[in-house]
């Protein structure tokens, strides 16, 4: 059955740039039993008067679907989009990633690095902190890769997406 075929979502909705809007947004989610796989949120415009929210999220096409339709009640909410069913999207990731070894780790966590173009921005004679921004695929197979070579700690940003083209959310 189709119907109950789960799909990811990433959404992006423009709301007001208000206190407490993203709590209704959350509120939305955790009221339902919707699992939110990864938020984001930030001002869009010059006078910070609008914020973009990015979600992503997973379920069958129903539940999608009744999510974009309570997004679009909430209020303030001025738009709601689908970016993965609205056409050709980009989504971008930042991590943050502590390696700490020495010796063959340390020049193995180097090269792959390297490869997925990762960027040292610190390091110490038994660490690298690496920044490294990209889909989210990209930076989970890096973090696969630096398990075994001392990953210690990671921090990351959540997905930022947009639509390909002229077509814009506002």
């Amino acid at each position: 059955m189709s119907d109950t075929k789960l799909r990811s979502a990433t959404i992006s909705v423009l709301v007001e740039n208000e206190s407490g809007v993203l709590a209704r947004v959350i509120g939305l989610f955790s009221g339902r039993g919707y699992n939110i796989d990864n938020l984001t949120v930030a001002p869009v415009e010059r006078d910070r008067s609008k914020s973009r929210i990015t979600v992503v999220t997973s379920g069958t096409e129903m539940v999608i679907e009744q999510i974009m339709a309570q997004l679009g009640r909430l209020v303030p909410v001025y738009r709601v989009l689908d970016l993965s069913q609205e056409g050709p999207y980009l989504a971008r990731e930042l991590a943050l990633i502590k390696v700490v070894g020495t010796g063959e780790h340390r020049q193995e966590a180097l090269r792959l690095a390297d490869a997925f173009r990762a960027r040292v921005i610190d390091a110490s004679t038994e660490s690298f902190i690496f920044e490294l921004t990209g889909a989210t695929d990209k930076l989970d197979a890096f973090l696969e890769l630096m398990r075994p070579l001392g990953l210690a700690e990671v921090s990351r940003t959540g997905v930022a997406a947009i639509g390909r083209g002229v077509k814009t959310i506002g």
